[in-house]
C-alpha cells in the first residue's frame, strides 16, 4: 500500500535539476528530506534540500520546482528548507545518476570526496594527484582540462585527445 509520505516523495524526488535536467534532485543527492505533518492529516509537507554548494544559483529553482509539483499532486501545504550542513558531496549522487550524467555526455565524478586526515611527520605534506577523466562518448582517459571551471561551478570543461570532444567533468566535492 502507497502511503501520503511515499506519494510525497515520489512526487518530490521526480524533480529535475534545473541546470541538468536529466538528473532527479534525488539522482544528485541534494535531496534530504520529505516529512509529512500528522496533525495537518497529510496536507502539510516539509521538504529539506542541501544545496551543491553554498552559492547554487539552482536552489531557487529547485525549491519553486518541489513546491509547484506537490502542489499539483494534492498537497495543500508546502515548505522548502535547505541546509548547509552536513555540506553536500558528491558522494550522494546515486549510481543511476552518475549512468545518467555518462549517457547525457557529462563525466560523472569519480572517487570519494571524504578522506581520512593523514598522519604526517613534521615537514610532510600531502600530494594530490589527478587521475584521468574517462570520456563519456569515447571512454578514453587520454583526456585534458581545459578550465577548472564548465558550463557549472560543479563541473570542469574537458577535452578528449581520442575522439578530440569537449565534456563537462562533473567535479568531486
Amino acid at each position: 500500500m502507497v502511503t501520503r509520505h511515499d506519494e510525497a516523495w515520489r512526487v518530490t524526488a521526480s524533480v529535475t535539476d534545473p541546470e541538468i535536467p536529466v538528473l532527479t534532485i534525488e539522482d544528485l543527492g541534494v535531496l534530504r528530506a520529505v516529512e509529512l505533518d500528522p496533525e495537518s492529516g497529510g496536507e502539510r509537507v516539509t521538504v529539506t534540500l542541501t544545496p551543491t554548494y553554498s552559492g547554487c544559483p539552482a536552489i531557487d529553482a529547485m525549491r519553486d520546482d518541489v513546491i509547484l509539483a506537490l502542489t499539483a499532486a494534492g498537497f495543500a501545504d508546502v515548505e522548502v528548507r535547505t541546509t548547509l550542513s552536513p555540506a553536500w558531496t558528491t558522494d550522494w549522487m546515486t549510481d543511476t545518476g552518475k549512468q545518467k550524467l555518462r549517457d547525457y555526455g557529462i563525466a560523472p565524478p569519480s572517487g570519494r570526496a571524504a578522506f581520512r586526515p593523514l598522519s604526517l611527520s613534521k615537514g610532510q605534506v600531502p600530494v594530490r594527484v589527478q587521475l584521468a577523466v574517462k570520456c563519456p562518448r569515447c571512454r578514453s582517459l587520454d583526456t585534458r582540462e581545459v578550465s577548472h571551471f564548465g558550463s557549472t561551478s560543479c563541473k570542469a570543461l574537458f577535452e578528449c585527445r581520442a575522439c578530440l570532444e569537449p565534456f563537462d567533468h562533473f567535479k568531486v566535492l
